[in-house]
């Protein structure tokens, strides 16, 4: 006898039980299977930002060196001092113009409220009002 067979001989209750066991069983396979693919790809993720702070630190290492080389092809031209001078003066004013457009995103970005989405639902309330009043004339 063939399963379809077998099956239109069970009672409906039984067909239930069985389509019930079946979509639980189902449901638990696909969670296991998303557990773990969430699993291998936050592995896989965390091994991808440990590299990226790696090279951040080789990236300032690197600009030590670079900041020294600078220093050192300055100092052949002036005393030392003046030579790690200049470069210092250099770096703050970077630092100082990265700041103030960091700052100036920063504040043309606040208030964190979705501004547009706000008005868009308030325009959509006061259509919906709109309507209900026409509809009650």
């Amino acid at each position: 006898m063939s399963d379809q067979a077998r099956d239109r001989d069970l009672p409906t209750a039984e067909l239930v039980r069985q389509l019930s066991d079946q979509t639980s069983r189902l449901i638990r396979q696909e969670m296991a299977l998303a557990r773990a693919e969430l699993t291998a790809k936050g592995k896989q993720a965390g091994i991808g930002a440990g590299l990226f702070g790696g090279a951040g630190v080789f990236g300032l290492l690197a600009l030590g060196a670079l900041t020294a080389t600078a220093i050192a092809a300055l100092a052949l031209a002036m005393d030392t001092w003046l030579a790690a001078l200049i470069v210092t003066v250099l770096w703050a004013a970077v630092a100082a113009v990265m700041a103030l457009v960091g700052k100036n995103r920063v504040q043309e970005a606040l208030p964190p409220v979705p501004e547009d989405s706000v008005e868009s639902v308030k325009e959509d309330v006061q259509w919906t009002k709109t309507k209900a009043q026409e509809g009650r004339r």
